[in-house]
């Protein structure tokens, strides 16, 4: 009898058959990669953090990170503690790093749970640094930036970036001239939380004026430009309680 390969079925248990294979061949990639991809993550969260700390080998307007080949020794080296807060409670763990936050963030629109906050405390030049990995909403998609702050909450360092803002506009949120604004920005009012505001109008093109609590927009890029002013207050907000407590210590 001849085989009739233009029915139904048959279609329908070859497509079945070929999302079986493929689908175990991508999961078996994935596994095989997995420590790959964990140990990249690491190796750029750590460049992250380190570059806010002003261990970079930035020249006067370029962007550079620390190598990869250096990054691990220079964290060990410069990085203290590891923290995690969550509900009030300060514990130290060597794994916050794995933190994810933008599923914590997820995590948090239930009210029942209450999310984890990791920091990094630091110590450069005598002085300690602490730095929070934050997560926000830009134009078009995510996001998110890694923040140095003292014990006051002034902005020693940060960096911004980005999944899909617009080039030339938005996209510039990473670029030296945006980011180096911010340092010296502090992020406390007459003690109260305030953030930093990415403002048109600020007359302010050199930001001399580190009271304000703002810093001058990028041209054409003003609904990215509030995403970063809401990233700062909501996110940065949450390690207030933190900070108030450390100087109360």
């Amino acid at each position: 009898m001849e085989k009739r390969t233009d029915k139904n079925s048959y279609t329908l248990l070859f497509a079945v058959g070929m999302v079986i294979v493929v689908g175990s061949i991508l999961a078996y990639t994935a596994s095989v990669l997995k420590p790959n991809i964990d140990a990249n993550k690491r190796l750029e969260m750590q460049q992250n953090i380190l570059y806010v700390m002003g261990i970079n080998d930035n020249d006067e307007k370029s962007v550079a990170f620390i190598s990869t080949d250096k990054a691990p020794e220079a964290f060990s080296k410069y990085i203290i503690k590891q923290l995690v807060i969550q509900d009030g409670k300060v514990t130290e763990d060597s794994t916050a790093y794995l933190i994810d936050v933008k599923k914590e963030k997820t995590l948090a629109k239930d009210a029942s749970y209450s999310r984890r906050l990791p920091l990094f405390v630091g110590e450069k030049d005598g002085k300690t640094i602490y730095v929070a990995p934050i997560r926000g909403k830009g134009l078009w998609d995510a996001i998110w930036a890694y923040v140095a702050i003292d014990e006051n909450m002034v902005i020693q360092g940060i960096f911004f970036d980005h999944k899909g803002e617009t080039p030339g506009l938005g996209a510039n949120i990473n670029k030296r001239f945006f980011m180096d604004d911010f340092i010296g920005e502090d992020l406390m009012h007459n003690g109260v939380f305030k953030g930093v505001t990415v403002a048109k109008g600020n007359n302010d093109p050199l930001n001399k004026r580190k009271d304000d609590n703002k810093v001058d927009a990028i041209a054409g890029a003003t609904i990215t430009g509030d995403g970063v002013s809401a990233m700062l207050r909501s996110e940065l907000k949450l390690y207030v309680p933190y900070f108030k407590k450390l100087k109360s210590d």
